[in-house]
Formats: structure tokens, C-alpha cells, sequence
């Protein structure tokens, strides 16, 4: 039996939608060019973008289509910074606002900022469970004049361990302090919970179509209008107001396709994951030496991670993998290389324990059989990974 647990780093297409997909790509045509087939595409890519914007509750012409979760991301991050460097100059101190628990692709964009004089970031606190400290917040947003800062960034819920953020309460701050613009990273959130991008009073929002079941290279940033402005990044045409490049009708319009079907069985599935996932994880922490970690009470419906006293994350993945089961040890970008999770550093965890990281993700097409399997091959994992490890 082959049992796929790592839907966070990419869920897999169903049949339905790959069915949905390949005749998407049938259709011909340049969505920029004025014949009948260039429109016939652009009518796919505005489609796409009405749903999406419906979804989110937010004007299509806020939804800006990317090549996915990461170029958004950036595409937000350094516009903001760089537009605001134009607006105030260079030579005035700028920052930007974030926690040490987030994506690489937040982490590293900012890291690239600094490096090359940018931007300097100011690191929140995070608690226990990878939830953003909001006194601390507070108190970095005071610590600096607000004219100073570019903008505030956060997962809506983490990627690693599941933990599912008090966004309203950060926009409050951050407009309370000088109205600082607010980027919401919602790649893992979106499809998984509710997303009203106005009532959480945020400037732009991230997301991506392979969290949810379609295809890799599809992404969206969501910019309301009247927001703080940001630099364009990719010149060459006028394909969309912040970003140019021909756009992947067909992408956007499956894009659109999985992102309606999630949001319409989001509390169907909302019920069955949670039952799934607190049946995976009482199994798992049922061990001694193996603790949960992140929120058990605000997270997200199919995340489970957990750490292994004395056992490396890395040898219990491959003794699963070994198994036929697919797992992760956290983020599945950093192109490989294992390393100790940056996200339990930031929740206050040592280095042994940082490495000894498991993450299982559930998604719609997860039984309750495969789970009582995982639970059933885990002591013997358990063990085993223990033993390589030394201890």
C-alpha cells in the first residue's frame, strides 16, 4: 500500500481535475492578442480571476496571476521595499516586519533585501507554538517611526507545524501604528479555511494552485486597490498592472477550477481531516519521547507534526519511505538538503530537537485505514530511526 502524508508540499491533481486541465490546454491562443483565439483564452484567464476574486471577496482586477506561491511572495516583499525606497529615497533607514518561523520564500527574499542594503528586518517573537507574540509585535511596531517601515508579513497558518496565526488582530496593530501595510502569506491556509481577504483588513495576500490539487507554476497575488503601492518586478508588457509575462490561461482557469471545489467542501472536509488528524496524532504522541507540536486549537484541519526524542526526522522519513509512505520533515524547499527546522528553533526547541522533526500532511483522499496503518508501522519506525541515531 502507498500512502501519500506530504499534501503541504504539494496535493496531488485528482483525475477530475486533470481531466479539466488537459482541455484547458486545448485551447489556443495568446490571451494578449486581439484575434478570436487570443480572446477566447483571455475569457479563460478573467473567468479564472472573477473566481478567484469571488472566493477571496475581492474585485478581479485585484488578482494578479504569478508563477506561483514564491514569486508572489517576492514579488510583494521587494515591490513594497523598492517602491518605497522611491517614495522616501535610499538613504533613510527601512524595515520590514516578520517572524523567524516563516516560509524560505519569505525568509529568503528578506535575507536577500538585507544582504544587499535594502531592508533591515525586525524579528517578532514567536510562542511555543509558532504563534506570532503580539506584545512583541506591539512593541517593534513602536520602536521605529512607522514611516520607516515597509510593511508587516505572516503566514495566515505555518507551513511546518499547522499553527493558525491571529491575522486580525496583527492587521489591527500595524494599522493602529501608522496604517503599515500587512502582506498575508496564505498558501497553506487557502482552501483549508476561511479567506475573506477584507474583513482581515489585509494589503495583499499570497496563494498557490498545487496546495490545492492543481497545477505546479500557478500562483496568485491579491493587491486591493487603494493599498500601499508596490514596484513592479518583470517588465516587457501589459499583460497585468504589477506584473508582465504571457499568462497561463490554462493554469489559471484550473487554478480557479480546484480553488471553487475546495472552497465549496471546505467544511465537509474541515470535519473529516480534523477527525483524521487527532486519530494520526494520538496515535503517534500515545509514544514516549514523541510530542506534538505547534496549536492544538487553532490549526489547520490536516497538519500533524511531531518531534522524536533521540531520532533523527531524516531516518524516520526514509523508514517510512521504505515503507511506501511519504512524508516530510517540514518544508519541502529547501531542494533536499535536510537541515534542523528554522520554525522549531524560532518556537524555542534545541538543535536535537529541531532535527528530529516530522511533519504529516492529510488530504481529501486520506482513509481512516491508511492512517491506522501509519499509526501501525510508527514503533517499529520509531525504534529503528532511534537506533541509527545512536540513542
Amino acid at each position: 500500500m502507498s500512502i501519500y502524508l506530504d499534501y503541504a508540499a504539494t496535493t496531488p491533481m485528482p483525475e477530475g481535475v486533470a481531466e479539466v486541465y488537459t482541455q484547458a490546454l486545448t485551447v489556443v491562443g495568446n490571451p494578449s492578442s486581439v484575434h478570436q483565439q487570443g480572446q477566447a483564452a483571455r475569457v479563460m484567464v478573467e473567468e479564472a480571476r472573477a473566481t478567484l476574486g469571488a472566493l477571496l471577496g475581492v474585485d478581479p482586477m485585484e488578482v494578479t496571476f504569478t508563477s506561483g506561491g514564491t514569486e508572489s511572495i517576492n514579488t510583494w516583499l521587494k515591490g513594497r521595499t523598492f517602491a518605497h525606497r522611491s517614495a522616501r529615497g535610499a538613504a533613510e533607514p527601512l524595515y520590514l516586519v516578520l517572524t523567524r518561523a516563516e516560509h524560505h520564500g519569505t525568509l529568503d527574499a528578506v535575507e536577500w533585501l538585507e544582504m544587499h542594503g535594502f531592508a533591515t528586518p525586525l524579528w517578532v517573537a514567536v510562542d511555543p507554538d509558532g504563534v506570532m507574540d503580539l506584545e512583541d509585535l506591539e512593541r517593534l511596531l513602536g520602536s521605529v517611526p512607522s514611516e520607516q517601515i515597509a510593511g508587516v508579513t505572516t503566514l495566515v497558518a505555518n507551513n511546518e507545524v499547522g499553527s493558525i496565526q491571529p491575522v486580525e488582530s496583527i492587521v489591527e496593530l500595524a494599522r493602529a501604528h501608522g496604517d503599515i501595510p500587512v502582506h498575508l502569506d496564505a498558501i497553506q491556509a487557502f482552501g483549508q479555511i476561511p479567506l475573506n481577504v477584507p474583513e482581515l483588513g489585509a494589503d495583499a495576500v499570497s496563494i498557490s494552485a498545487h496546495k490545492l490539487g492543481g497545477p505546479v507554476g500557478v500562483g496568485a497575488l491579491v493587491m486591493r486597490r487603494g493599498a500601499t503601492p508596490i514596484e513592479t518586478l518583470l517588465h516587457g508588457g501589459n499583460q497585468q498592472p504589477s506584473r508582465a509575462g504571457t499568462l497561463d490561461a490554462a493554469g489559471a482557469h484550473v487554478f480557479a477550477h480546484v480553488a471553487r471545489q475546495s472552497v465549496e467542501t471546505m467544511v465537509a472536509r474541515h470535519e473529516q481531516l480534523s477527525q483524521l488528524r487527532d486519530l494520526l496524532m494520538d496515535g503517534l504522541a500515545a509514544y514516549p519521547g514523541v510530542e506534538v507540536r505547534g496549536s492544538i486549537s487553532t490549526r489547520l484541519p490536516n497538519n500533524v507534526h511531531v518531534t522524536l526524542q533521540g531520532a533523527k526526522g531524516e531516518v524516520a522519513l526514509y523508514l517510512f519511505d521504505e515503507q511506501g509512505v511519504s512524508v516530510s520533515t517540514g518544508s519541502a524547499c529547501q531542494a533536499g538538503i535536510a537541515e534542523e527546522s528554522h520554525v522549531l528553533r524560532a518556537m524555542g526547541c534545541d538543535s536535537a530537537t529541531a532535527s528530529s522533526a516530522l511533519r504529516l500532511t492529510l488530504g481529501s483522499s486520506t482513509t481512516q485505514a491508511e492512517v491506522e496503518r501509519v499509526v501501525e508501522l510508527f514503533p517499529g519506525v520509531l525504534e529503528k530511526a532511534r537506533a541509527a541515531s545512536g540513542k
